[in-house]
């Protein structure tokens, strides 16, 4: 696990590792004054079975106050020492660069994020995300871990300004699942899959048909597991508040009906996580953070409470994951306590 803390004007990336029922000595990736830190677009890491990690930030690039690159650090002595960072965008233009996701793929790491080297000098630039002006979009590129950027792709050219990305691997073919953003500010959720070094038209998950002249910032979750690739969203559409989910039976390419998952306070701020055949859900409802099982068939089990919260900005977005069995694990931010806490969940 990653988090980010402060210390006067410096920010320090840090991990620890889950073992034996507690938590190993944190690890320093990096620190700098120049970050970008926020609430909803944080750092993130992730590695594959040989030590190899790669984790990102985001990092000023000039004086606006939405000019920022982002900024790629690897290990490959499973994150004793952090040897290299290198730039993910590489435009060279003073915009807003975030939002990514990272998912480890045939020994290297594919990387999908949002990219505003469109709106360079136009009010998007300068956070203004509810008029007209040069669009965000959505990038993908694969870089081994020395840096090497394998390939590069432009999957879409116009979506959501600020809400997360997510991406999975099924059957080795990525999935990227974003909010996108048609020409009458339709911002529903979309999907594109590569395939042959191709990504597939972006399709929608679902037609909620929310239209809003602004970012909501809170954006989609992906997870797989052998048979199923599942999402699970937050929309507002017709002012109704929700959390859903579908799931896939193709790898992603398309997606049933979607499943009822909030009780009726949504926040959103979703995540998910494969666990044998079926999937968890995690979401904010209200002031709680909850947890709900998700079958392949589309049935869905109780809403679990795993703790309570706050909906304010600097409570962020809960995360989770899968231990072992029906074990998950929860973390979040305590803000009165300015700390990470987490909680191991079992569902039976």
């Amino acid at each position: 696990m990653s988090w980010v803390e402060k210390q006067d004007t410096v920010y320090t990336l840090k991990f620890s590792e889950a073992i034996n029922n507690g938590w190993t000595e944190p690890i320093t990736i990096s620190s700098s004054s120049q970050w970008f830190v926020n609430w909803a677009d944080y750092p993130m890491l992730v590695t594959n079975d040989s030590g190899k990690f790669m984790a990102h930030v985001l990092e000023k690039s000039g004086p606006g106050k939405f000019s920022y690159d982002i900024n790629v650090m690897v290990s490959t002595n499973e994150g004793k020492t952090w040897e290299r960072s290198f730039l993910l965008n590489d435009d060279g233009l003073e915009a807003e660069h975030g939002f990514v996701s990272m998912v480890p793929w045939k020994g290297n790491v594919l990387l999908a994020w949002l990219d505003g080297r469109q709106t360079a000098g136009t009010a998007a630039s300068e956070g203004d995300h509810s008029g007209h002006h040069g669009s965000m979009s959505l990038r993908a590129a694969v870089l081994d871990y020395e840096g090497q950027r394998k390939a590069e792709w432009l999957i879409d050219d116009r979506t959501c300004d600020c809400c997360q990305t997510t991406a999975a691997v099924f059957e080795d073919s990525p999935v990227v699942i974003y909010r996108d953003r048609s020409e009458t500010e339709v911002r529903d959720m979309s999907v594109s899959r590569l395939a042959d070094s191709i990504w597939s038209a972006p399709q929608p998950v679902h037609a909620d048909g929310w239209e809003v002249k602004g970012c909501p910032v809170n954006g989609p979750r992906v997870a797989v597991n052998d048979s199923r690739v599942a999402t699970t969203w937050f929309t507002a559409a017709q002012n109704q508040p929700a959390v859903y989910a579908s799931l896939s039976s193709d790898g992603g390419k398309t997606f049933g009906e979607r499943i009822r998952i909030d009780e009726g306070k949504a926040n959103g701020r979703v995540d998910i996580t494969a666990v044998g055949q079926d999937f968890i859900i995690s979401w904010l409802e209200g002031e709680e953070i909850k947890v709900r099982k998700l079958f392949q068939d589309g049935r869905t089990g109780d809403p679990l409470l795993v703790a309570k919260t706050s909906s304010s900005r600097p409570s962020g977005f809960p995360q989770l994951t899968t231990l072992s069995g029906e074990k998950i694990l929860v973390a979040w931010t305590n803000i009165e306590e300015k700390r990470v806490m987490t909680r191991v969940v079992t569902l039976d």
